[in-house]
């Protein structure tokens, strides 16, 4: 933790960061996890003079809860579950309110390539040198593209395709709106509405598992993260000579799939993530600036197969589970029409009595 200068604030190591994960769960209230999450920071012990010893401190920072929204979801769906025709009110509620962010969603998506033009452009336009910046970075931006290809159009759809039997590049192009959304916006979380709606009308998926699957997949299943992340921090290790052995690439792997589970589902959260995986092999986080002129594009290439990862695994659990889900749906249909009949009875017998 020794900077070799004054104190400052640093990132928690890796154990704390998966500590933060369960600390998520559990926001203290639910406006607060629609604006903030929490993260460890190391930062200067006020009551020790040794200037090298820090004190683990929780601080917020700008971003939504959605592990600590979910479980709170998940709460509420299960209360109205259990008191069925007391809370359909509430149940009925809820289905409007995202109806209505869905009609939204669609409103703003038709404008979108616009969106993504210019975001791209006032990318582009504050590079000072994109020639130079291009040219020394080449192979790794290279090897992260080429990384995240193999990954989401070979890897990714033979995996569905052994599971579900079904052709993947048909589902990559019923995903397309997505994909490209989330190469726009560089965020799994804005683009998760979008997601949603390509899952249930383009594909036909269930929404009881896309809007369930698809939210959790937004925070914990980063693969293109993960990816990238790995190949950074071997490019950095071999910028600044180090020596990576089978351990440390090992190191390398595990943790840049715990700082991936970690990270927000926001622009360049994985550049923020990386200095865990440079602590870890003890470089400094400023050896971040060596790959940060490209990680505006790489950020979005990554991004968008992140969505593809969520997405091929909301799928295949909503193939896998075909029977549960048809067997729920004829439980549920069957005491709805037994509630109803009851319900006739009930009258029948008052106006009998009366």
């Amino acid at each position: 933790m020794n900077d070799g200068g004054t104190s400052k604030v640093q990132d928690a190591l890796t154990v704390d960061s998966l500590l933060d994960l369960g600390r998520s769960l559990f926001p203290p209230n639910l406006v607060d996890a629609c604006i903030f999450q929490y993260r460890t920071r190391l930062v200067p012990n006020a009551s020790e003079p040794d200037k090298y010893k820090l004190a683990i401190e929780t601080q917020k920072m700008d971003g939504t809860n959605i592990l600590g929204l979910l479980v709170a979801s998940v709460a509420i769906g299960v209360a109205i579950l259990h008191l069925k025709q007391e809370a359909e009110p509430v149940a009925d509620f809820f289905r409007a309110l995202m109806a209505i962010a869905m009609k939204i969603t669609t409103w703003v998506v038709r404008l979108s390539p616009i969106g993504v033009m210019f975001l791209v452009a006032h990318e582009v336009i504050k590079m000072e040198d994109l020639g130079t910046v291009i040219g020394s970075l080449g192979k790794y931006f290279g090897t992260v593209v080429v990384g995240l290809a193999i990954h989401g159009f070979l890897v990714l759809p033979t995996i569905y395709f052994l599971l579900t039997r079904k052709n993947p590049y048909t589902f990559i192009g019923q995903m397309s709106e997505a994909i490209t959304t989330a190469f726009g916006t560089a965020s799994s979380s804005a683009t998760l509405p979008v997601t949603i709606r390509c899952l249930e009308d383009n594909v036909g998926v269930d929404k009881r598992i896309a809007r369930f699957a698809l939210p959790i997949g937004s925070v914990i299943n980063l693969d293109g993260t993960a990816l990238y992340e790995a190949v950074a921090a071997v490019f950095i290790a071999q910028m600044r000579d180090v020596d990576l052995n089978v351990g440390k690439l090992i190191v390398i792997t595990i943790t840049a799939t715990a700082a991936a589970i970690g990270a927000a589902g926001i622009p360049q959260a994985g550049a923020v993530t990386m200095i865990m995986i440079l602590n870890t092999l003890g470089l400094p986080a400023t050896d971040i600036s060596l790959i940060i002129g490209v990680d505006w594009l790489l950020d979005r290439c990554r991004t968008a197969v992140n969505v593809m990862g969520d997405s091929f695994g909301a799928a295949i659990v909503a193939h896998r589970s075909q029977k549960e889900l048809a067997r729920t749906t004829e439980t549920r249909r069957t005491s709805r029409s037994n509630a109803r009949k009851i319900s006739v009875l009930g009258q029948a017998q008052i106006f009998v009595d009366t």
